[in-house]
């Protein structure tokens, strides 16, 4: 049996077309048939030249799927049957390495990443933009709750698990003020989840008006196109917690100012080469700031993320996120459409 991929061979070309052969599975590996994949950012800097990628490769990690063949269990133990709609993590960890004993899964030794990872023997379908997708043993698989539609869920396994490790990473929100820098889809989902979690306010900062209004309808007290208002709103102090999504070092660098003392920034956009950050350690010490760094998630936060999005399903409007929907023969156009319109995601739908 054949699936069909497009394969990314080299930035600037169209994704081709191509037959795989579909894997024999070992113990513990599953087959999963893709219903529906979206379109990250990361793909798009990929795909145009913005950051290395080896190839050829089949592209795209924010998908979810029936499950077509094997035996395996979810990450909680329950058994799996053929035919459940699943979503995985983004992440493979070994779960035992240095790294993944300290509560570091998303570091560890034997890292492999989905739609990341060049095609080799046992490893040509570990990507979205492709009819099946081949998970190695010991993947950390989840049911989607079937309130939450195939285009709300396939990111779950990126954005919105990453949001739910950047809050995991803040600490309580609950009562407290919130700045969100960047309101694009982590962003967007970083006010919901933060709103959803009891932050007293959530101070959206985005320069794009339209993400603006976005933010407002996800949760955001105040949406502003600059940070002043994280001071308007918090009688001069600064917030207790910014959160970092538009990956600059401006970006990073304009919200240490806003930060009270002992305030906390979580960054997690800044993952493509830019310039050193500017960073006056003499202000960090005086006024005790925290710093923390985030790449990657745990598939706690997967879980987390999926829980998250069942129950809050109806409040925000997540499905317009989704700013257009191809079929896998019209990836190439879907691609096209993402990088000149820029909507939070493109969706993919197949089968």
């Amino acid at each position: 049996m054949q699936s069909v991929a497009a394969v990314f061979h080299a930035p600037g070309e169209p994704l081709r077309f191509e037959s795989l052969p579909l894997p024999e599975l070992g113990v513990g590996e599953a087959l999963v048939r893709i219903r529906c994949a979206t379109i990250c950012g990361s793909d798009l800097h990929t795909l145009f030249g913005r950051r290395g990628s080896p190839a050829p490769i089949v592209l795209g990690h924010e998908m979810v799927g029936d499950l077509s063949a094997g035996e395996v269990c979810d990450y909680y133990g329950s058994p799996l049957g053929i035919g459940d709609r699943v979503t995985w993590s983004m992440v493979w960890s070994c779960r035992h390495c240095y790294y993944c004993d300290r509560g570091l899964a998303s570091k560890c030794e034997r890292l492999f990443k989905f739609g990341h990872e060049r095609m080799g023997v046992g490893r040509d379908l570990t990507g979205a933009y492709a009819e099946y997708c081949h998970l190695p043993a010991g993947t950390a698989i989840f049911r989607v709750p079937a309130n939450v539609p195939d285009s709300i869920a396939a990111p779950a396994n990126c954005a919105t698990a990453t949001v739910a490790a950047v809050l995991r990473n803040a600490g309580a929100v609950a009562g407290r003020n919130v700045l969100v820098i960047g309101a694009g889809m982590l962003g967007l989902t970083a006010c919901a989840m933060a709103r959803a979690e009891g932050a007293a306010q959530v101070i959206a900062v985005e320069r794009d008006e339209r993400r603006r209004a976005l933010a407002e309808r996800f949760g955001a007290t105040i949406a502003s196109a600059t940070g002043e208002a994280a001071f308007s709103a918090t009688g001069g102090r600064g917030v207790d917690i910014a959160l970092e999504f538009a990956g600059t070092p401006e970006a990073c660098e304009s919200a240490i100012p806003l930060l009270r003392a002992g305030g906390h920034l979580v960054m997690a956009g800044a993952v493509f080469p830019s310039r050193p950050m500017a960073l006056a350690a003499e202000d960090v010490v005086r006024r005790m700031l925290k710093l923390t760094g985030v790449y990657n998630y745990q598939p706690e936060d997967l879980g987390h993320a999926l829980q998250f999005l069942s129950q809050v399903k109806d409040r925000y409007p997540f499905d317009e996120l989704i700013g257009a929907r191809f079929s896998l023969a019209g990836i190439n156009t879907a691609i096209q459409f993402a990088e000149k319109e820029k909507p939070p995601r493109v969706a993919v739908i197949q089968g």
